[in-house]
Protein backbone atom coordinates (compact mmCIF):
# COMPACT_ATOMS: atom_id res chain seq x y z
CA UNK A 1 0.00 0.00 0.00
CA UNK A 2 1.20 3.50 -0.82
CA UNK A 3 -0.47 6.42 0.95
CA UNK A 4 -2.20 8.79 -1.48
CA UNK A 5 -1.88 12.01 0.55
CA UNK A 6 0.71 14.65 -0.50
CA UNK A 7 3.98 13.79 1.22
CA UNK A 8 6.36 16.61 0.23
CA UNK A 9 6.14 18.31 3.63
CA UNK A 10 5.33 15.26 5.73
CA UNK A 11 7.78 13.79 8.24
CA UNK A 12 7.45 10.00 8.51
CA UNK A 13 8.02 8.14 11.75
CA UNK A 14 7.98 4.34 12.02
CA UNK A 15 7.00 2.93 15.43
CA UNK A 16 7.54 -0.54 16.84
CA UNK A 17 5.05 -3.00 18.32
CA UNK A 18 2.69 -1.33 20.83
CA UNK A 19 0.94 -4.47 22.13
CA UNK A 20 -1.54 -2.51 24.20
CA UNK A 21 0.92 -0.11 25.86
CA UNK A 22 -1.09 3.08 25.38
CA UNK A 23 0.55 5.12 28.17
CA UNK A 24 3.97 4.57 26.62
CA UNK A 25 2.62 5.46 23.17
CA UNK A 26 1.36 8.80 24.47
CA UNK A 27 4.69 9.45 26.21
CA UNK A 28 6.56 8.69 23.01
CA UNK A 29 4.33 10.94 20.93
CA UNK A 30 5.17 13.85 23.24
CA UNK A 31 8.87 13.31 22.50
CA UNK A 32 8.47 13.59 18.76
CA UNK A 33 9.39 17.00 17.32
CA UNK A 34 6.54 19.38 16.65
CA UNK A 35 4.43 20.28 14.75
CA UNK A 36 2.55 16.95 14.97
CA UNK A 37 0.12 17.85 12.16
CA UNK A 38 3.01 17.36 9.72
CA UNK A 39 3.79 13.89 11.05
CA UNK A 40 2.66 10.63 9.53
CA UNK A 41 3.02 7.73 11.95
CA UNK A 42 3.53 4.25 10.52
CA UNK A 43 3.07 1.44 13.04
CA UNK A 44 4.74 -1.94 12.56
CA UNK A 45 1.68 -3.93 13.65
CA UNK A 46 0.71 -5.77 16.83
CA UNK A 47 -1.09 -2.71 18.09
CA UNK A 48 -2.81 -4.80 20.75
CA UNK A 49 -2.56 -7.80 23.10
CA UNK A 50 -0.32 -8.76 26.02
CA UNK A 51 -0.18 -5.18 27.29
CA UNK A 52 -2.59 -3.56 29.79
CA UNK A 53 -4.51 -1.15 27.52
CA UNK A 54 -5.41 -2.90 24.29
CA UNK A 55 -8.73 -1.09 23.87
CA UNK A 56 -7.28 2.35 24.56
CA UNK A 57 -4.35 1.72 22.24
CA UNK A 58 -6.55 0.62 19.36
CA UNK A 59 -8.77 3.66 19.82
CA UNK A 60 -5.77 6.00 20.02
CA UNK A 61 -4.34 4.85 16.69
CA UNK A 62 -7.74 4.65 14.99
CA UNK A 63 -8.65 8.16 16.14
CA UNK A 64 -5.50 9.61 14.54
CA UNK A 65 -7.24 9.23 11.19
CA UNK A 66 -5.03 10.03 8.21
CA UNK A 67 -2.11 10.97 10.47
CA UNK A 68 -1.42 7.28 11.18
CA UNK A 69 -1.52 3.87 9.58
CA UNK A 70 -0.47 0.42 10.67
CA UNK A 71 0.32 -2.87 9.03
CA UNK A 72 -1.36 -5.97 10.42
CA UNK A 73 0.57 -8.10 12.89
CA UNK A 74 -0.08 -11.62 14.11
CA UNK A 75 -1.72 -10.35 17.33
CA UNK A 76 -4.03 -8.10 15.33
CA UNK A 77 -5.10 -11.06 13.20
CA UNK A 78 -5.52 -13.13 16.37
CA UNK A 79 -8.05 -10.59 17.63
CA UNK A 80 -10.04 -10.89 14.40
CA UNK A 81 -10.10 -14.68 14.79
CA UNK A 82 -11.06 -14.63 18.48
CA UNK A 83 -13.78 -12.05 17.88
CA UNK A 84 -15.36 -14.37 15.32
CA UNK A 85 -15.10 -17.54 17.41
CA UNK A 86 -12.47 -19.07 15.12
CA UNK A 87 -9.67 -19.28 17.69
CA UNK A 88 -9.85 -19.49 21.49
CA UNK A 89 -8.32 -16.73 23.57
CA UNK A 90 -4.93 -17.48 25.15
CA UNK A 91 -4.30 -17.19 28.87
CA UNK A 92 -1.92 -14.29 28.22
CA UNK A 93 -4.35 -12.36 25.99
CA UNK A 94 -5.56 -8.93 27.03
CA UNK A 95 -8.36 -8.62 24.51
CA UNK A 96 -11.47 -8.72 26.71
CA UNK A 97 -11.77 -4.95 26.89
CA UNK A 98 -11.97 -4.80 23.10
CA UNK A 99 -14.34 -7.77 22.82
CA UNK A 100 -16.70 -6.22 25.37
CA UNK A 101 -16.45 -2.63 24.12
CA UNK A 102 -19.54 -0.83 22.78
CA UNK A 103 -17.57 0.13 19.67
CA UNK A 104 -16.16 -3.37 19.20
CA UNK A 105 -17.52 -3.85 15.68
CA UNK A 106 -16.26 -0.48 14.50
CA UNK A 107 -12.78 -1.18 15.85
CA UNK A 108 -12.63 -4.65 14.33
CA UNK A 109 -13.84 -3.31 10.99
CA UNK A 110 -11.15 -0.61 11.07
CA UNK A 111 -8.50 -3.19 11.95
CA UNK A 112 -9.34 -5.60 9.15
CA UNK A 113 -8.93 -2.76 6.67
CA UNK A 114 -5.28 -2.21 7.63
CA UNK A 115 -2.66 -3.16 5.02
CA UNK A 116 -0.08 -5.93 5.23
CA UNK A 117 2.60 -3.74 3.65
CA UNK A 118 3.16 0.00 3.31
CA UNK A 119 5.65 1.56 0.87
CA UNK A 120 6.68 5.13 1.62
CA UNK A 121 9.74 7.13 0.57
CA UNK A 122 11.91 4.12 -0.26
CA UNK A 123 10.87 2.20 2.86
CA UNK A 124 8.82 -1.00 2.91
CA UNK A 125 7.03 -1.49 6.23
CA UNK A 126 5.83 -4.96 7.21
CA UNK A 127 5.21 -6.60 10.56
CA UNK A 128 7.58 -9.57 10.43
CA UNK A 129 9.43 -10.12 7.18
CA UNK A 130 9.57 -10.47 3.42
CA UNK A 131 10.43 -13.72 1.70
CA UNK A 132 13.78 -13.51 -0.10
CA UNK A 133 12.17 -14.60 -3.39
CA UNK A 134 9.93 -11.53 -3.47
CA UNK A 135 10.82 -8.23 -5.12
CA UNK A 136 9.29 -5.01 -3.82
CA UNK A 137 6.64 -4.99 -6.53
CA UNK A 138 5.73 -8.64 -5.95
CA UNK A 139 5.59 -8.17 -2.16
CA UNK A 140 3.17 -5.25 -2.55
CA UNK A 141 1.04 -7.18 -5.05
CA UNK A 142 0.85 -10.25 -2.79
CA UNK A 143 0.02 -8.12 0.23
CA UNK A 144 -2.81 -6.63 -1.79
CA UNK A 145 -4.23 -10.11 -2.46
CA UNK A 146 -4.65 -10.73 1.28
CA UNK A 147 -5.86 -7.19 1.95
CA UNK A 148 -8.56 -7.63 -0.69
CA UNK A 149 -9.75 -10.83 0.96
CA UNK A 150 -9.79 -9.31 4.47
CA UNK A 151 -11.84 -6.37 3.20
CA UNK A 152 -14.32 -8.57 1.33
CA UNK A 153 -17.65 -10.02 2.47
CA UNK A 154 -15.93 -13.42 2.72
CA UNK A 155 -13.32 -12.25 5.27
CA UNK A 156 -14.58 -14.37 8.19
CA UNK A 157 -14.46 -17.53 6.10
CA UNK A 158 -10.90 -16.65 5.10
CA UNK A 159 -9.91 -16.45 8.78
CA UNK A 160 -11.04 -20.07 9.21
CA UNK A 161 -8.39 -21.12 6.69
CA UNK A 162 -5.66 -18.68 7.76
CA UNK A 163 -3.85 -20.78 10.38
CA UNK A 164 -1.19 -23.41 9.73
CA UNK A 165 2.51 -23.63 8.88
CA UNK A 166 2.08 -25.09 5.40
CA UNK A 167 3.00 -24.38 2.71
CA UNK A 168 6.30 -23.25 4.20
CA UNK A 169 7.91 -22.35 0.86
CA UNK A 170 6.58 -19.88 -1.66
CA UNK A 171 5.72 -20.84 -5.21
CA UNK A 172 4.10 -18.60 -7.79
CA UNK A 173 1.88 -21.59 -8.59
CA UNK A 174 0.20 -21.61 -5.17
CA UNK A 175 -3.52 -20.95 -5.32
CA UNK A 176 -6.48 -20.41 -3.03
CA UNK A 177 -6.15 -20.50 0.73
CA UNK A 178 -2.71 -22.11 0.59
CA UNK A 179 -1.41 -19.15 -1.36
CA UNK A 180 -2.99 -16.61 0.98
CA UNK A 181 -1.78 -18.50 4.08
CA UNK A 182 1.80 -18.54 2.82
CA UNK A 183 1.65 -14.80 2.13
CA UNK A 184 0.20 -13.90 5.51
CA UNK A 185 2.66 -16.13 7.38
CA UNK A 186 5.59 -14.42 5.71
CA UNK A 187 4.37 -10.91 6.45
CA UNK A 188 3.24 -11.55 10.03
CA UNK A 189 5.24 -14.50 11.46
CA UNK A 190 8.56 -14.84 9.64
CA UNK A 191 11.89 -14.76 11.50
CA UNK A 192 14.09 -17.58 10.22
CA UNK A 193 14.16 -19.43 6.93
CA UNK A 194 16.40 -21.69 4.89
CA UNK A 195 18.50 -20.43 2.03
CA UNK A 196 15.74 -21.35 -0.43
CA UNK A 197 13.21 -19.31 1.52
CA UNK A 198 11.52 -22.21 3.33
CA UNK A 199 10.06 -20.67 6.48
CA UNK A 200 10.62 -22.00 10.00
CA UNK A 201 8.29 -20.98 12.83
CA UNK A 202 9.78 -23.01 15.67
CA UNK A 203 12.67 -20.68 16.59
CA UNK A 204 12.09 -17.30 18.25
CA UNK A 205 15.57 -16.54 19.57
CA UNK A 206 17.88 -13.75 18.47
CA UNK A 207 19.44 -13.70 15.02
CA UNK A 208 22.68 -15.23 16.29
CA UNK A 209 20.91 -18.28 17.71
CA UNK A 210 19.78 -19.80 14.43
CA UNK A 211 19.99 -23.61 14.29
CA UNK A 212 22.06 -25.16 11.51
CA UNK A 213 20.51 -24.59 8.11
CA UNK A 214 18.48 -21.55 9.16
CA UNK A 215 19.22 -17.85 8.95
CA UNK A 216 17.32 -14.60 9.54
CA UNK A 217 15.15 -13.88 6.51
CA UNK A 218 17.02 -10.63 5.85
CA UNK A 219 20.41 -12.39 5.61
CA UNK A 220 19.49 -14.82 2.83
CA UNK A 221 21.97 -14.23 -0.02
CA UNK A 222 20.39 -12.63 -3.06
CA UNK A 223 17.29 -11.35 -1.24
CA UNK A 224 15.30 -9.45 -3.85
CA UNK A 225 14.37 -6.57 -1.54
CA UNK A 226 17.98 -5.65 -0.79
CA UNK A 227 17.48 -2.47 -2.82
CA UNK A 228 14.75 -1.13 -0.54
CA UNK A 229 14.89 -0.41 3.19
CA UNK A 230 12.64 -2.90 4.97
CA UNK A 231 11.17 -1.73 8.29
CA UNK A 232 9.69 -4.35 10.59
CA UNK A 233 8.81 -5.31 14.17
CA UNK A 234 7.72 -8.69 15.59
CA UNK A 235 11.17 -9.86 16.72
CA UNK A 236 11.70 -8.59 20.27
CA UNK A 237 14.72 -10.84 20.89
CA UNK A 238 16.38 -9.21 17.89
CA UNK A 239 15.81 -5.73 19.30
CA UNK A 240 16.72 -2.48 17.61
CA UNK A 241 18.69 -2.91 14.40
CA UNK A 242 19.68 -0.09 12.06
CA UNK A 243 21.39 -1.14 8.84
CA UNK A 244 21.56 0.73 5.54
CA UNK A 245 18.65 -1.29 4.15
CA UNK A 246 17.02 -2.58 7.35
CA UNK A 247 15.27 -1.14 10.41
CA UNK A 248 14.09 -3.51 13.15
CA UNK A 249 11.82 -1.76 15.66
CA UNK A 250 10.47 -4.26 18.20
CA UNK A 251 12.37 -3.30 21.34
CA UNK A 252 10.22 -5.33 23.73
CA UNK A 253 7.87 -2.67 25.07
CA UNK A 254 5.47 -5.17 26.63
CA UNK A 255 8.37 -7.16 28.17
CA UNK A 256 9.83 -4.19 30.04
CA UNK A 257 12.05 -2.89 27.24
CA UNK A 258 11.46 0.28 25.25
CA UNK A 259 8.98 1.66 22.76
CA UNK A 260 10.83 2.96 19.73
CA UNK A 261 10.17 5.40 16.90
CA UNK A 262 12.56 6.20 14.05
CA UNK A 263 12.31 9.26 11.83
CA UNK A 264 12.79 7.76 8.41
CA UNK A 265 14.46 10.71 6.69
CA UNK A 266 17.52 10.75 8.97
CA UNK A 267 17.22 7.71 11.30
CA UNK A 268 16.76 9.95 14.35
CA UNK A 269 15.79 7.71 17.27
CA UNK A 270 13.08 8.38 19.88
CA UNK A 271 12.44 5.97 22.76
CA UNK A 272 10.65 5.66 26.10
CA UNK A 273 11.28 3.09 28.82
CA UNK A 274 8.44 0.68 29.48
CA UNK A 275 7.39 -1.22 32.60
CA UNK A 276 7.10 -4.98 32.23
CA UNK A 277 3.50 -5.91 31.45
CA UNK A 278 4.14 -9.63 30.96
CA UNK A 279 7.00 -12.06 31.38
CA UNK A 280 8.44 -13.42 28.13
CA UNK A 281 7.41 -16.92 27.23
Amino acid sequence: MTNNRPTESVTFFALGDLQGCNCQLKQLLKRLPSPPHDHLLLFAGDLINRGPQSLETLRTVRDMGERANSVLGNHDLHLLAVANGIRPAHASDTLDDILNAPDREELIDWLRHRPLAIHEQGHLLVHAGVLPQWSLDQALALAHEVETMLRSDDWVNFLRHMYGNQPARWSDDLQGYERLRCIINAFTRLRFCQGDGTMDFSVKESAGAAPPGLMPWFEVPGRKTEDVTVVFGHWSTLGLMLRPNLIALDTGCVWGGKLTAVRLEDRALFQVDCPQAQKPG
